[in-house]
């Protein structure tokens, strides 16, 4: 009976799938948002139809995704899936007058399967598809879209075809909307880095067995690749687990490329079509039949990449840990030196002065201090890995683009100021046995949060050395990019380090004594500085919202004087105490109102992060400069990098580079990373590097630009920008 029971209810489950689509085309017709809506499963793979802007105006052109989660170890794949599997196709049921255009697909990995050579995605990818809004849409209704995913989910044992409905209930509204705060900018980086023409002209020649594919002009003139793959667009036209050689000119290059059974069978038919990649770029080429073209061979020989993922780590040597992490000690180092650890120095100096003739404690703090650096390092790095493992975009200094992360900053460093200034303590208090008023914080515990602390602030700089340290990092497997990281901390560290190791340093300072209070009242003032920097970046990165970080900033001002009242009172201080908590409270409403603020926009916030006449960055932009023979300096910066706010003082904003730039008839761009920009993360990137300042000068006629040096001087810029104008 029970085995009947359960086949009624297959049957009538079956029927009514079978029924199912008409009655969705009903409720699509009506409006309503289909069943599918959110992310669906298997035990392969988790898919999701998602926006990129938060609405679609009538007659426009809005952008949804397919966003795919696959399973480790499985994967999907591209147009072209290669030797095996099937790409991803859909089927979409849509409303009259909407209509869906073409997949823009990302740049594939290589999947070597034995002797196989396949195409796909692992991980987390989206596939972007342009949807036609019809002018007849009516604000306030919705789109409601939906959509099959038809994918072969494969792995290196089987393959398991997997169809999930989709859909999604886009708004309409007029006006140009704002990116969708979920997938939004992931789906807005796929299209800007998602191969397109650039003007590469291509030829292919069959002769002899031989298929000889030759591609110049574009940014391949004057361009030096390292390897180069072609990604044909048609299956069976080459043999895609071969090798493909090649050698370079000074116009392109060459690739020698083993035939495939289709193209043996029925002969060349142009054009060639597909992507070339390389590792300055990817873009689609159309190669027509005929001789090989000039100028792509005679500058030597270039590799495949073969094993080089588009989405995951590079291999990396041994010798190339080592020198990425040598630099990444140097770069700690200097890390000391850079201003933004200034207001970190003031409270090291104040440890050090307390324990300086007891080197037993010295000892504990320098090793907790060291504690407190790694761990955070370790914390923050294993942060931005995981983030980019999952297809963010993020770079050094990441969590400084958060207005939120900011305006805490701002007021835990008032707070540590007001410490030093003597308006509360913690730990001992006024009558620590012997240390007086200086115990603010309690020993080893104190030193391992000044580390902390250090590391947070030590964020807004890349010192020299560190660009090319943590921009290799982020290319490694996750132990060495850890590993990487934490030479970034022992370097940042050492110095602090070894003093509170080394007893004869420790007693040339002079005796405890009143001059310590002083000091550390002295040191206050580098904590309020750093408060009000923070303040005016925060100010930068939001619309009208300063008020509400400066509110609650007076208010934890009044709590931490309150509770500094209740603790000189000796106990008697218990109404300062509840009022000292009510301020608290109050300090903490406006700082997440403050947190949660609107964000000021990019074009304001660039325009304002400029000395010289500037336009926003875009690779449009330098790319339309270069077409009038104009050189382009582009300027990456963030408001919180105190290295690029010198920079622009020192060298970017005086006369001579004015008068330079106009005789050069340059172009100035800035790139501004103050807020999360997944556009400027992922030139950095292609620059080898994770963090601002970067500085590009671009010269008519020569793809590859002139990467300045960090540490900028007038001459420096003016000397570059005569050298361009040649």
């Amino acid at each position: 009976m029970r085995l009947l029971a359960a086949l009624l209810v297959w049957l009538t489950f079956a029927a009514s799938a079978a029924a199912a689509p008409s009655a969705l085309d009903q409720a699509l017709k009506a409006g309503a948002v289909p069943s599918a809506a959110g992310p669906q499963r298997t035990e392969r793979i988790e898919a999701e139809l998602v926006a990129m802007s938060a609405w679609a105006a009538p007659g426009s052109t809005a952008i949804v995704a397919i966003r795919q989660k696959i399973k480790p170890g499985w994967h999907t794949y591209w147009r072209n899936q290669g030797d095996s599997g099937g790409p991803t196709t859909l089927t979409w049921s849509l409303s009259e007058g909407v209509s869906p255009g073409d997949i823009l697909w990302p740049l594939p990995e290589r999947q070597r399967l034995q002797s196989l050579m396949n195409y796909g995605y692992s991980g987390t990818v989206f596939l972007p598809v342009p949807i036609e809004v019809p002018a007849s849409a009516r604000p306030g209704e919705a789109l409601a879209l939906r959509v099959t995913a038809h994918f072969y989910v494969c792995s290196d044992e089987m393959c398991v075809p997997e169809d999930l409905d989709l859909a999604l209930n886009l708004p309409v509204r007029d006006g140009a909307a704002p990116l969708d705060p979920r997938f939004g900018q992931a789906v807005q980086d796929v299209i800007a880095t998602a191969p397109r023409p650039a003007g590469i002209e291509a030829r292919a020649r069959f002769a002899d067995g031989k298929l000889t594919l030759t591609a110049t002009g574009g940014p391949l003139a004057n361009a030096a690749p390292k390897w180069a793959y072609f990604y044909p667009f048609e299956g069976g036209v080459i043999d895609h687990a071969a090798a493909q050689s090649g050698e370079r000119g000074p116009q392109g290059l060459t690739l020698n490329l083993a035939p495939g059974r289709g193209l043996t069978a029925n002969g060349l038919k142009p054009p060639l079509a597909g992507v070339l990649s390389t590792d300055l770029g990817a873009w689609e080429i159309s190669a027509h039949q005929g001789a090989s073209l000039p100028g792509a061979t005679g500058q030597g020989v270039i590799g495949d990449g073969d094993g080089v993922k588009t989405s995951s780590a590079a291999s990396t040597t041994a010798a190339d840990f080592a020198k990425a992490a040598l630099f990444a000690l140097l770069g700690g180092l200097i890390l000391n030196l850079m201003p933004c650890v200034f207001p970190i120095l003031a409270m090291k100096a104040a440890a050090l002065s307390r324990s300086a003739h007891e080197p037993a404690e010295a000892r504990r703090d320098g090793l907790a201090f060291l504690a407190g650096v790694l761990a955070t390092f370790l914390v923050l790095a294993g942060a931005l890995l995981a983030l980019r493992a999952s297809g963010q975009a993020l770079g050094w200094g990441f969590q400084l683009q958060s207005p939120g992360v900011v305006a805490a900053l701002s007021l835990l460093m008032l707070a540590v100021a007001l410490n030093l200034s003597g308006v509360f303590h913690v730990g001992a208090g006024l009558q620590g046995a012997g240390h007086g008023p200086l115990a603010r914080l309690p020993g080893a515990t104190g030193a391992f949060f000044t580390g902390v602390l250090a590391v947070v602030v030590a964020a807004p700089c890349t010192a020299p050395f560190m660009a090319f340290a943590l921009g290799a990092a982020l290319l490694m497997a996750w132990p060495m990019a850890l590993a990487v990281f934490l030479m970034l901390g022992l370097g940042l560290a050492l110095p602090y380090v070894l003093i509170s190791l080394s007893p004869r340093l420790l007693s040339r300072l002079p005796r405890p004594g009143p001059w310590m209070e002083t000091l550390r009242n002295l040191l206050a003032f580098p904590m309020y500085g750093a408060a009000l920097w923070l303040a005016w970046v925060y100010g930068r990165q939001t619309a009208d919202a300063l008020a509400l970080l400066f509110g609650a900033g007076l208010m934890l001002a009044l709590a931490l004087w309150l509770y500094g009242r209740s603790q000189a009172a000796s106990g008697k201080g218990r109404l300062a105490g509840i009022a000292a908590a009510l301020s608290l409270i109050a300090a903490l409403g406006l700082g997440v109102l403050a947190a949660r603020a609107a964000p000021a926009s990019s074009e304001a916030a660039a325009s304002a992060s400029a000395h010289l006449p500037s336009q926003p960055w875009s690779e449009a932009a330098v790319q339309a400069a270069l077409a009038e023979g104009r050189p382009v300096l582009v300027n990456f910066t963030a408001d919180w990098c105190v290295t690029c706010k010198i920079n622009e003082g020192a060298a970017l904003s005086s006369p001579r580079t004015a008068e330079a730039m106009q005789a050069a008839n340059a172009v100035y761009l800035v790139g501004d990373w103050t807020r999360r920009d997944d556009a400027i993360t992922a030139e950095l990137q292609r620059h080898g590097r994770s963090g601002v300042p970067l500085y590009l000068l671009y010269q008519p006629g020569q793809a590859a630009p002139r990467i300045l040096p960090q540490l900028l001087t007038e001459g420096t810029v003016v000397g570059a920008l005569k050298d361009a104008a040649r």
